[in-house]
């Protein structure tokens, strides 16, 4: 994996770029940096922030970045509902608020679900979809380990928790700032929340929302990724008409952590027309 330039190694200062608004009464926090258009907005996972693209986004220098943090992650409120239509109405505003003209939308994992959603909900808003580890329709049993991992934790959320170790397992050389950082931003949510958005997650069905997206599509799959494998990604890519499956071939489920460069190469070359 190539190292993310010392400029964006200060892990600690991320919170101090986010900016808001504050559509329909609700505080959407985010991180710009400037750049050409099409603008790119970065959606992050589950139990992440926008703290997710810190070691994306100097591959992408030059382009201009939104990195939003999704209701009740990181900086931004709650809310009422936690479903992936409301997260898609949240992106929808900030778009619209921004008035950015026709963005790149690229989600991870949840994000990549919601950015479905928001391409099937919005069409005249997008003009192109990447979706990163993503699926159509979650199959977690009760005993998997994201579900019982979830289902134990308690209040007051310790960053140091085990359960970090497998849920932000990947490859070596990710630094350690960074992944601090990630579970000190997940620990500040209350458990209940973590339960809350999961349940949302594990009903989801956007099957037929893909069926209807006609955004021009890239799909970056982990090649090692155990939570959403092959058969997830094979189904994506059928739903999603003209879609385009590329593999990062030894990356789990977090191919932008992994090799950051990869998916920035991947990102540019599928949309620089």
């Amino acid at each position: 994996m190539e190292a993310a330039p010392d400029a964006w190694a200060e892990q600690d200062a991320w919170a101090d770029r986010k900016q808001f608004i504050n559509p329909a009464g609700l505080e959407i926090a985010y991180v710009e940096i400037s750049g050409a258009e099409p603008a790119l907005v970065l959606v992050h996972g589950f139990t992440d922030t926008s703290r997710s693209f810190s070691l994306l986004a100097p591959h992408l220098a030059g382009r201009r970045l939104i990195m939003l943090d999704l209701r009740g992650h990181g900086a931004s409120s709650p809310g009422k509902g936690f479903g992936i239509a409301d997260f898609a109405d949240d992106i929808a505003a900030l778009i619209r608020h921004l008035q950015l003209d026709q963005p790149v939308v690229v989600g991870h994992s949840l994000g990549a679900m919601v950015a479905i959603a928001l391409a099937a909900r919005y069409k005249e808003l997008i003009g192109g979809l990447v979706v990163m580890a993503g699926t159509l329709k979650p199959d977690f049993a009760s005993d998997h380990p994201l579900v019982a991992g979830v289902q134990a934790l308690r209040d007051p959320i310790s960053p140091t928790d085990p359960f970090y170790d497998w849920w932000h397992a990947c490859r070596p050389g990710v630094p350690q700032a960074f992944l601090a950082g990630l579970a000190n931003d997940a620990s500040a949510m209350p458990a209940a929340r973590w339960r809350a958005i999961l349940e949302e997650i594990c009903r989801a069905d956007l099957t037929s929302a893909a069926q209807g997206v006609r955004t021009p599509t890239l799909i970056i799959a982990g090649g090692c990724d155990p939570l959403f494998g092959e058969a997830h990604q094979q189904a994506l890519w059928r739903c999603l008409a003209g879609a385009r499956l590329l593999r990062a071939e030894a990356c789990g489920h977090n191919p932008h952590w992994e090799n950051p460069a990869f998916v920035a190469r991947a990102i540019i070359e599928a949309f620089e027309a």
